[in-house]
């Protein structure tokens, strides 16, 4: 299966992503767990462009943003998801395409339709079987970062920006019932885990989704 941990800022998502494949390793799956953007020493040197702050003087393009952020979502896909799953393996990220869309979409303006081609093209159709959306009032999650956690996206939007950035996480929710599944990330983080394991192991008994990355062709 390939599982992403998507949502807005302060939801719990590395810890979750962490916490879902230690899990999955217990019952003797063999688990890749990895982050957007990064997992890879090309995304990881982007990661560092997109959410440092230091020695910005001006805000970064909305579209510069999703180029980069789909250029380490390439290379991510091809140096370890698509060869994980092609092994048969499970597959846990932290933030995936979904992402682009409610931030530089949903939050920032661009054209849905043209992020989703971007996005695409990107990962060659490669979609999560399961997105499992941590949802948080914009205010809670914001409090929840510790100042050492505060990237760009924190220090140069406004509330405004984040709640259209939830909002769009939802109306994609709304839009995939099948693949994403919404859980309330305001309560205690163990109880948050227990409602992911629970929702993994009934699409696994139930079969669906199929065990490996849903492939879109076009």
């Amino acid at each position: 299966m390939f599982i992403t941990i998507d949502g807005p800022d302060g939801g719990g998502k590395t810890t979750q992503a962490e916490r879902l494949a230690a899990h999955l390793r217990e019952l003797g799956t063999t688990v890749h767990l990895t982050r957007e953007p990064g997992g890879t020493w090309l995304g990881e040197r982007i990661r560092e462009l997109l959410l440092d702050r230091t020695g910005s003087t001006a805000p970064t393009d909305p579209l510069a943003d999703a180029l980069l952020f789909n250029a380490a979502r390439r290379q991510l896909v091809r140096e370890l998801i698509a060869p994980a799953l092609d092994a048969g393996d499970t597959v846990v990220c932290a933030r995936f395409a979904d992402s682009t869309l409610a931030y530089q979409g949903y939050g920032a303006g661009l054209d849905i339709a043209m992020l989703r081609a971007l996005n695409d093209r990107a990962t060659d159709g490669i979609r999560p079987d399961l997105t499992v959306l941590l949802d948080v009032p914009v205010e809670a999650g914001l409090a929840r970062k510790a100042p050492g956690d505060v990237t760009r996206f924190e220090a140069e939007y406004d509330l405004d920006f984040h709640r259209r950035v939830r909002d769009g996480f939802l109306a994609i929710a709304a839009a995939e019932p099948r693949r994403v599944a919404v859980i309330d990330a305001t309560r205690d983080i163990a109880e948050v885990g227990e409602e992911i394991v629970a929702l993994v192991r009934a699409r696994a008994a139930a079969g669906e989704p199929p065990a490996r990355g849903v492939r879109i062709k076009g």
